[in-house]
């Protein structure tokens, strides 16, 4: 019978945040793969991927890494406890790469970002394009996009939004404790809670079972998380900055259903990066590593395959 080696560590960032991250199997693995989740989730987000790749932990070909992002999960905000005026994506690829250079600092290494943890990628890129080619070898980029996610303010209720934003996250983060007691009222487990989730994240196929779960791994994370990081999200833009990932092998999933990062956004990533390969899962929504595991997990696969092979035929 395998046993699956385990530990927690606590990444601790220049600003002297905690990044809790949970290391599955052994140092001397061949390849470690590095999982970031996105925004109002944890690393639980990709425990189902993370099963379907035990095996190969448990046999000691993989090396797995999964992270809560800062100001998520069980991680601190560290410069940002007390304002979160210039929190950025930035940081959360700044964050990545303090967490590489701390618990894989040798050896070949692959990435697999969700949502914003797919932008958390391409900051990285961005700020580090030697990390790429070498000690990374490959990226699954999944539910995201490298821009353009604010609204447009085409329509009135764009333009309402662009305006009101500010003030409603520093209204949301003041009145933090109050909104934390108003959501205790709508706990994943009510009926109204599962069809907003359902209606906004999910696609056509998925079972009640998997939308709780999402429900609650969201209904974990606080009103505060949510508040600081939507201004980012809509200031992240790393579309003209993603020549690093041409470097390596990539793999694009996104779900025809996403309403958060729609089709269009990896479209556009798929042709700033010519070689990468793009997957379309039908009647699928954003959280597509819960409703395609497998999907995700073979597209992993393959980028672990060629990491190692290119370490083989060094």
């Amino acid at each position: 019978m395998s046993t699956l080696l385990r530990r927690v560590a606590a990444v601790r960032t220049s600003d002297d945040a905690l990044v809790h991250a949970v290391v599955d199997g052994p140092d001397d693995a061949p390849v470690t793969l590095v999982l970031a989740h996105g925004w109002t989730l944890a690393q639980a987000a990709w425990d189902d991927v993370a099963k379907l790749l035990t095996p190969q932990v448990e046999a000691g070909e993989l090396r797995l890494i999964r992270y809560d992002q800062r100001g998520h999960g069980r991680s601190t905000w560290g410069r940002y406890a007390d304002d979160v005026a210039e929190l950025s994506i930035d940081q959360l690829g700044s964050d990545l790469g303090d967490l590489l250079d701390q618990l894989a600092p040798r050896g070949p290494v692959v990435l697999g970002g969700h949502s914003m943890g797919g932008m958390t990628i391409m900051c990285l890129a961005a700020a580090r394009p030697e990390l790429f080619g070498d000690r990374v070898r490959g990226a699954a980029l999944v539910s995201t996009s490298a821009g353009d996610l604010a609204p447009a303010g085409e329509t009135l209720a764009e333009r309402l939004q662009l305006k009101l934003a500010p003030g409603m996250v520093t209204a949301a983060i003041g009145g933090a404790r109050a909104i934390e007691r108003l959501r205790q009222l709508l706990p994943p487990s009510h009926p109204r809670h599962r069809r907003m989730v359902r209606e906004l994240l999910y696609g056509a196929d998925a079972t009640d079972e998997i939308v709780v779960a999402g429900a609650e791994i969201m209904h974990a994370s606080t009103v505060r998380a949510f508040a600081a990081f939507y201004p980012a999200l809509g200031e992240h833009d790393k579309s003209d900055e993603l020549q690093a990932l041409r470097d390596v092998p990539v793999e694009i999933l996104v779900g025809d259903s996403d309403k958060l990062t729609p089709l269009r956004h990896s479209r556009r990533m798929a042709e700033v990066l010519p070689d990468a390969r793009l997957h379309v899962a039908e009647r699928t929504g954003h959280m597509l590593l819960q409703e395609r595991p497998q999907l995700t997990a073979d597209a992993i696969a393959r980028l672990l395959a060629a990491a190692t092979a290119e370490r083989a035929a060094a």
